[in-house]
């Protein structure tokens, strides 16, 4: 097998488990599917469904084909070199407190708003900390985008994306959570300066 194409296991299990929670959401009774997004999804801490373990569960559950498609996608091109580079161990710990962090912005800013009814799923505040991952360890890497399909340089990808998402969220576009996507950011960039004071990892 072509290596650019195998996938370490951290990120070959987050896929399928991914992938069967959302077959169990999509396929099973819309009563189970319901249940399982009941139990899973993150709720405002007041909520009678809030759970702490929420905080990770809630990155397993998916809306639609669209949005899981295009955050594995994401998981399985930037998190194969990142995890191959940072170790299996160290590439889950990232992988979770960037997706843990993501959703604390997000209460963060839910309480900031009032938005107390808003329900938390999918991935992306952790793919999220992989791209800026990957952008910080690999600069000059070029990424090919997909619409536009025209090449760019890692770094400013995601320079670009961040202030995109941060824009968005602030002038609250559309029925996602912008600020969780820059919150799996931040605090990849704090977590990957973090490990670099202490001398576990270069760049």
């Amino acid at each position: 097998m072509n290596p650019y194409f195998k996938t370490p296991p951290v990120v070959k299990n987050l896929i399928i488990i991914n992938v069967l929670v959302y077959m169990a959401t999509a396929l099973l009774p819309v009563s189970v599917g319901r249940q399982i997004m009941g139990y899973g999804a993150l709720y405002w801490f007041e909520n009678p469904l809030y759970h702490s373990y929420q905080f990770i569960t809630y990155m397993f559950l998916h809306g639609s084909i669209e949005h899981i498609f295009f955050n594995m996608f994401a998981l399985w091109m930037f998190g194969r070199s990142l995890e191959y580079e940072l170790g299996s161990k160290r590439f889950l710990t990232y992988y979770l407190v960037c997706g843990i962090g993501a959703a604390l912005i997000q209460m963060a800013t839910v309480w900031f708003t009032g938005e107390y009814y808003v329900q938390l799923i999918g991935a992306s505040g952790a793919v999220m900390g992989l791209l800026l991952a990957f952008g910080v360890l690999h600069p000059n890497a070029v990424i090919m985008l997909l619409i536009p399909p025209i090449p760019m340089k890692a770094k400013w990808f995601v320079i670009i994306y961040g202030v995109i998402e941060l824009f968005s969220g602030w002038r609250g576009y559309g029925n996602v959570a912008h600020f969780a996507h820059v919150g799996g950011m931040l605090w990849g960039l704090v977590l990957l300066y973090w490990w670099r004071r202490q001398g576990k990892i270069r760049f």
